[in-house]
């Protein structure tokens, strides 16, 4: 095929690249090959870029990429023309190619060396990664926070309505009983009506108390502070928890040491715990352990917190664990407003209240407070 070229090129005294290989078999196909797959990997390169920039779109090759591919095209180039020096001497085309290809490795040497220190400042994968973990983590965050917001929202607006209601129900019921308690001074000498009028009375009494539960919730109830030791709240109301519990609730106390005071109602405090435990019982049906620990921490906050051993609670029920009138128990077994006025408490007393629960894992009621200023 090359038979032309061959007399041409040696009547200008040049010899193809076999003769200083003596046409040495061996050698020969030993170059060929070794050249051929050289030749063949660096076509393919480019060509596996192109299929990836081809179904990554959204990767900016930029023009680096163009002389990265002309570099090893050029490359590849020069190892076929070693396989076609060895019939046909063409050793010019030969040296053309590998000063282009001199010319593109330097330019493209030149272009690298700068862009190094970019290169070696890209995120590696590990990195990646956990840029994405914290990205997940935070957008997880923020999604929590607003839903507290929302929640936190749609309490206050049902904390000022049942405020409305409860103020206005408890005129309703200051006159109810008045009138009652004056028919009782009238009636005495008839047995039948006094009872009736007691039990209406009494009705009415336990209305004023899911009134003022309600204000308790809506943060409308007026508190009496002072400076309080969480810890000896605690050990006053043991032996009202144990006879409220059960003797088949075994209620553990772990008190911290030096434990700073808070500014709070004592009364309200003592009733929210006994709220808490109330719950707890039941989640328990009656047979467990409940702890009761204080602890302070190094943000000045000081925490009361409550666990039990009950059912605990999925994410649904704790999203509106102090809903007022929202309850889990069977109808008739509560008002649905200890958890609310728990709330209702705390937040007025400039506090937060966290539920830690899990179904099958028990429930963790904390109070946090700030410390009074005198500690």
């Amino acid at each position: 095929m090359f038979e032309w070229l061959q007399r041409y090129l040696f009547a200008q005294g040049l010899a193809p690249h076999g003769y200083c290989l003596l046409w040495d078999p061996r050698l020969i196909w030993t170059h060929v090959l070794a050249d051929a797959f050289i030749a063949a990997a660096y076509f393919s390169i480019p060509v596996a870029l192109w299929l990836f920039l081809k179904r990554r779109k959204d990767v900016e090759a930029g023009w680096i990429l163009g002389l990265f591919a002309t570099f090893i095209l050029a490359c590849g180039t020069t190892h076929v023309l070693s396989i076609l020096v060895l019939w046909v001497p063409v050793y010019g085309l030969e040296g053309a190619v590998k000063a282009l290809t001199a010319v593109v490795s330097i330019v493209t040497a030149i272009v690298l060396w700068p862009m190094l220190p970019k290169l070696v400042a890209l995120p590696s994968p590990r990195q990646l990664q956990l840029a994405l973990d914290q990205l997940k983590a935070e957008v997880a965050e923020r999604e929590r926070a607003e839903e507290m917001l929302r929640q936190s929202q749609k309490l206050q607006a049902v904390g000022q309505l049942s405020a409305g209601i409860a103020h206005d129900f408890n005129n309703l019921l200051t006159v109810i009983s008045g009138n009652l308690e004056r028919a009782l001074r009238v009636t005495t000498e008839q047995p039948q009506v006094t009872r009736s009028l007691n039990n209406a009375l009494l009705a009415s009494e336990r209305a004023a108390t899911l009134t003022n539960q309600l204000l308790a919730f809506a943060r409308k109830q007026p508190l009496t502070r002072n400076a309080v030791d969480l810890n000896a709240v605690v050990r006053d109301i043991m032996a009202l928890l144990e006879r409220t519990m059960g003797e088949n609730v075994a209620v553990h106390v772990d008190l911290a040491e030096d434990l700073p005071t808070v500014e709070l109602d004592r009364n309200q405090l003592e009733s929210a715990i006994l709220n808490i435990a109330l719950n707890a019982r039941d989640a328990m049906n009656g047979v467990g352990d409940l702890t009761v620990t204080t602890q302070a921490s190094a943000d000045g906050e000081v925490a009361l917190s409550i666990g039990d051993t009950g059912c605990g609670m999925a994410d649904e029920t704790l999203a509106r664990a102090t809903e007022p009138f929202f309850t889990t128990k069977p109808v008739g077994s509560g008002t649905g407003l200890g958890l609310s006025q728990v709330y209702g408490f705390v937040t007025q007393t400039g506090g937060r209240l966290i539920f830690e629960s899990r179904p099958g894992t028990g429930t963790i009621v904390r109070l946090l407070f700030a410390e009074s200023a005198d500690g």
